[in-house]
């Protein structure tokens, strides 16, 4: 294992991180969630329990592993302590957690801005999750935003009074009610007093670990399609979720990244608006949506569902430097009679592999699809790719073939240890 490794989305999101961070995290000293806010989620069964994490880093479950969040995060409070009393509860420390004094603060005012402005978009909606999380980003590059730092400080009241009373004016205008400030700063306060304790300079933190040579995992949040530069904007979320965000959040720079994995399903998924080149919406999708448990794990929203596209997935290993893949719900997908897998478009009447997030040139083409035998059987306690079903291996053989890059990890069920892994 290098000194770091990193773990993307490659699509929308959703795609079974959790599982993949989870593994790597049992050999690695640290855990680091880089961007995002608690508009994403990685889940993990453990034992029968279902933990769904927002904020804090997955790699908390093994409780040797330092759990960072880092400076790249957008923290509402009240989530993360939430999540931390439910690990207490479930009998985990989290002496092992840490938080970036770089890192912002979400507030309410930024939820109900986030709200308004999804209410003004009207038929443009982006579908966000109403969290608050790209108001917090908007301050944050405005330079108008509450750090972790500050939040812990003296200075929290003035920089949250003169906020409020800001987005009250916004608020005020459209018809709205005004937040109460003293409420919400005599709740705030009480929120910093318990996470203080967590708070740490996350960079020199993380350096002083790399140089005693300690193995870092950083988690990514959300996936490459919903990245607010290579994504299919402006359906996209408000961070950068692919390579570069992983760098910019935590204060790793690149000669430290060993392998980059990039996690996907044996379908395809989506959660709001916006182009989804092999959605099936029919029958197809129905099932494959039910079959897989398609459901938001943080807005509880159906996803829309699809065929694996191989186009989309090639983008994604370019733009993240992908050095090895992680399929997850092979078992989902070998649970139907056929399985259709994209491996190119067609466009003016010829096949490429170009993909791109203009929503004209998606329009233009036309997915290409091959068929592959399914019914794959219970593969869920298989360990080795050898030991697969023929089918389920040529379907695996042809992601390979066509994207160039390595399959390091198959998921064959929902439990931690239902994994063939080939690193």
């Amino acid at each position: 294992m290098s000194k770091v490794n990193v773990v993307l989305g490659t699509f929308y999101g959703d795609e079974g991180k959790g599982k993949i961070i989870d593994y790597l995290s049992e050999n690695a000293d640290v855990s680091i969630r880089c961007t995002g806010g608690n508009n994403a989620g990685h889940t993990i069964n453990v034992d029968g329990k279902k933990f769904a994490f927002h904020l804090i880093p997955s790699g908390i479950l093994n409780r040797e592993t330092k759990a960072i969040i880092g400076n790249g995060v957008v923290i509402d409070p009240k989530v993360l302590i939430g999540e931390i009393e439910n690990l207490k509860q479930n009998g985990y420390t989290v002496d092992n957690l840490f938080i970036s004094d770089k890192a912002q603060i979400i507030m309410p005012y930024h939820i109900m801005m986030d709200k308004l402005q999804e209410e003004l978009r009207a038929e443009r909606k982006i579908g966000t999750t109403a969290r608050g999380i790209g108001p917090a980003y908007t301050d944050k590059f405005e330079r108008a935003g509450i750090r972790v730092e500050d939040f812990i400080s003296n200075n929290f009241e003035e920089l949250a009074r003169n906020n409020i009373a800001k987005n009250n004016k916004t608020f005020k205008m459209y018809g709205k009610e005004e937040l109460n400030a003293d409420k919400i700063i005599k709740e705030y306060k009480e929120y910093a007093k318990i996470l203080r304790r967590y708070v740490v300079d996350t960079v020199d933190m993380i350096h002083e670990l790399l140089e005693e040579n300690k193995k870092i995992v950083c988690e990514g949040a959300q996936a490459t399609l919903l990245d607010i530069d290579f994504g299919n904007y402006p359906f996209v979320t408000s961070s950068n979720p692919t390579i570069g965000g992983i760098c910019t959040g935590s204060g790793i720079g690149p000669k430290y990244i060993g392998e980059v994995y990039g996690v996907l399903k044996a379908y395809s998924s989506k959660v709001g608006e916006g182009m989804f080149m092999t959605e099936q919406n029919n029958e197809i999708g129905d099932t494959i949506r039910e079959l897989g448990h398609e459901y938001g794990t943080t807005t509880k929203r159906p996803r829309r569902c699809g065929w694996l596209d191989l186009v989309a997935l090639k983008y994604a290993a370019r733009v993240n430097g992908l050095t090895g893949l992680a399929i997850n719900h092979m078992d989902t997908i070998g649970k139907l009679d056929k399985i259709k897998l994209c491996v190119g478009y067609e466009h003016n009447g010829e096949k490429t592999m170009r993909f791109s997030t203009n929503n004209e040139y998606l329009k233009e083409c036309t997915p290409i699809y091959e068929e592959f035998e399914g019914n794959f059987g219970d593969i869920s306690n298989i360990k080795t790719r050898e030991e697969l079903p023929e089918n389920a291996k040529l379907y695996l053989n042809r992601i390979e073939e066509v994207v160039n890059v390595p399959i390091k990890f198959i998921g064959t069920g929902a439990d931690r240890n239902s994994l063939i892994v080939s690193e």
